[in-house]
């Protein structure tokens, strides 16, 4: 059985770009595969949060995780700095990394433009998320279009340890879907749909209410035409609403585009939120009940032993190799 690792920052309110990209993907592979899903807080603090968003973000994720259908008997769930050998495994890499690699990193470059100054763990943040994925010799690794380049840097680090020390590590491939990789903005189809967008009318938030959802996706930017045709350079903002009806149907582009032949954008758009709201509706109650239920520390407690089992080995391995005297 492969091996499977992936995770998502707990900053800010989760959206169906990250579950079309993320978490829907997850709960299918934890049929089939070896599962390790996390919360990457240590990711997250590579910018400025909040001690108490930060907590509450945190238990949101692990309950949304949970209410998508991810099975903490099926797959591990755990947040990223309860098992520690994610951050001295970081440093190890660190060491081994090139400024120029780091500074070629288009989300370092995006992150950091216009600001005056800028967090050295936001600039080494990629070492540490080869080091997620390395500690756990994944075969696979579900990423977004924007992350295969942090993903291309993990196997040049992967290939320039084994090559220094001796075969260590495996060298991961990405898992992207043929539709729904990038989920773009309800205003810009240009940009990716983020939870961190400041204008909430930019996304659809997975705990948003179905008025709310009903509400977006009416004002949604489309263009001056008529016809619903999946076209991403002709038509990116219609095409990028017919990636979202298809990921939350059963129903395929093709199938999409001569359903609304001759209709126009209003009736699409109405039966598109119609789509959504009848998938996350039932999920925000199961949300709800988790939350409530008080389950979600044991839960993570149970993963981060499940992964540490897996990554304290490896890591003892690494520093052997590099000379270090162990304990």
């Amino acid at each position: 059985m492969k091996t499977v690792l992936s995770g998502i920052q707990p900053s800010g309110r989760l959206t169906i770009g990250n579950y079309i990209g993320a978490i829907k993907n997850y709960v299918l592979l934890q049929e089939t595969h070896n599962c390790f899903f996390m919360g990457v807080d240590l990711h997250a603090v590579t910018v400025p949060q909040e001690p108490a968003a930060l907590r509450e973000q945190t238990e949101m994720i692990v309950a949304l995780y949970l209410a998508a259908g991810i099975d903490p008997k099926k797959a591990a769930i755990f947040m990223q700095s309860h098992v520690r050998a994610h951050a001295e495994l970081g440093w190890l890499l660190t060491t081994l990394t090139y400024m120029g690699e780091l500074e070629r990193m288009t989300q370092f470059k995006d992150k950091s433009s216009g600001k005056d100054s800028v967090g050295a763990g936001l600039f080494v943040y990629p070492s540490l998320m080869a080091a997620d994925i390395l500690l756990y010799n994944a075969d696979v690794v579900p990423v977004g279009e924007d992350q295969k380049q942090h993903l291309e840097l993990t196997r040049d680090l992967a290939h320039r340890f084994n090559q220094r020390f001796g075969e260590t590590f495996k060298l991961p491939e990405p898992y992207i879907p043929q539709v729904g990789a990038r989920i773009m903005s309800l205003d810009d189809a240009s940009k990716k749909m983020s939870k961190s967008n400041p204008l909430p009318g930019s996304y659809i938030a997975l705990l948003d209410s179905p008025a709310e959802i009903r509400k977006k996706f009416s004002r949604a930017v489309t263009d001056s035409g008529r016809e619903v045709r999946f076209d991403r350079d002709a038509k990116p903002e219609v095409s990028n609403l017919m990636e979202i009806y298809a990921q939350f149907s059963d129903l395929s582009l093709a199938e999409i585009e001569a359903k609304y032949e001759g209709q126009g954008y209003g009736s699409f758009k109405r039966d598109l939120a119609e789509v959504v709201v009848a998938t996350l509706e039932p999920m925000q109650e199961r949300y709800r009940a988790i939350r409530e239920s008080g389950e979600i520390p044991a839960i993570l407690r149970a993963g981060a032993e499940k992964a540490a089992a897996y990554a304290e080995p490896l890591l003892t391995e690494v520093k052997e190799k590099m000379g270090f005297i162990l304990p």
